[in-house]
Formats: C-alpha cells, sequence, structure tokens
C-alpha cells in the first residue's frame, strides 16, 4: 500500500466518515471501491455525448437511401446465405 495526502472539503469528508460507518469499512477502503467504481463508469457516455450521438443517428436516419433497391436486395441475399452456411473470413 502508498499513503497519500490530499484534501477534500468538509461535506465530502462527512458523507466519506457516513459511508463507511454504515457500511463498516474502513474509510481508505471506501475511497478504492469509490475510485474503482468510478473507473469502471469511465467508458459510458454522458448524457450529453449519448445525445449528441442520438442526433447524429436522426440525422442520417432523415437521409434517402444511397444504392438502389436492387443493391439492398441483394446485400440482403447474401447476409441471408452467410447466416444458413455460417461465417467464414472470406467467404462467400
Amino acid at each position: 500500500m502508498v499513503k497519500v495526502t490530499f484534501s477534500l472539503d468538509d461535506a465530502t469528508v462527512e458523507t466519506l466518515r457516513k459511508t463507511a460507518t454504515r457500511l463498516r469499512k474502513p474509510q481508505s477502503l471506501v475511497v478504492r471501491e469509490a475510485i474503482a467504481q468510478y473507473a469502471a463508469q469511465e467508458d459510458r457516455l454522458s448524457d450529453e455525448e449519448r445525445e449528441r450521438m442520438l442526433k447524429v443517428i436522426d440525422r442520417f436516419m432523415k437521409l434517402p437511401p444511397s444504392g438502389s433497391h436492387k443493391d439492398a436486395e441483394r446485400e440482403i441475399q447474401e447476409i441471408r446465405r452467410s447466416r444458413r452456411t455460417g461465417w467464414r473470413p472470406g467467404a462467400r
């Protein structure tokens, strides 16, 4: 273990103490678990990022199709054929 020193505001310290007492865990363990949980959520999108991405998808969905109906039918047939035979790299 490495000892570190950092400053926290009074409200955060009080929350830490209450949480540690309620969970019957050392404060340092509560901090370690909180940091681990925060790090695990790092890859999740924020509300703003999610909203921005949904707007991009909405704009994309409003665009007219770029290929012909025949191209779409051909692609659907390829997908159906690959599902029946199983997917293999380079298989057609």
